[in-house]
């Protein structure tokens, strides 16, 4: 029985967690489907960048990232292949945390996973295609929208509201 007083947190996502990613995936990206195969293998390419958000052994979010290339944004629904032997940034591919499970820091909190991670990888940035009008949240952790008309673009995939978007490093505070 999971208990109503324990709080969520982040722990290392293992392979018996990519069904309920997929059903949590499925549930709210109703308009940016990606097949499960996809997110297979972003985990399998690069499984210390991929987190859930639980409680006890109840999955109730997720988030994954790999290393990747400044504005090359990786397109939907397609496979990496492979991971560039110079990244210049952890890439947050996707983040969800289900409405029932918002409320106790998990975005601030997978930040600063993330940021510690690329550090200790030596990467400078983190970046993500902000969705679903987002991109407030992302500036909140020190985000900021780059705009081109090549990244446009590629961002049409994504949706209206999507908004590339960088945090160096650097600049941000360490934690």
């Amino acid at each position: 029985m999971i208990s109503p007083d324990s709080q969520p947190t982040w722990r290392a996502a293992t392979s018996a967690d990519l069904q309920a990613v997929n059903d949590i995936r499925d549930s709210i990206h109703l308009t940016l489907p990606e097949g499960p195969e996809v997110f297979a293998e972003k985990f399998r390419l690069f499984p210390e960048g991929c987190f859930v958000f639980s409680r006890e052994a109840l999955v109730l979010g997720y988030g994954l990232s790999h290393p990747w290339l400044l504005r090359m944004i990786p397109p939907l629904d397609q496979f990496l292949g492979a991971l560039p032997a110079l990244p210049e940034c952890l890439f947050i591919h996707d983040v969800v945390v289900l409405p029932q499970a918002r409320g106790h820091g998990a975005a601030s909190t997978l930040v600063d996973l993330l940021a510690r991670l690329a550090r200790k990888r030596g990467i400078p940035y983190l970046a993500l295609v902000s969705v679903y009008n987002t991109d407030a949240l992302w500036a909140r952790f020190g985000f900021q929208v780059v705009t081109d008309s090549v990244l446009s673009k590629k961002l049409r995939t994504y949706g209206e509201t999507a908004r590339y978007m960088i945090l160096s490093l650097s600049n941000a505070i360490s934690q």
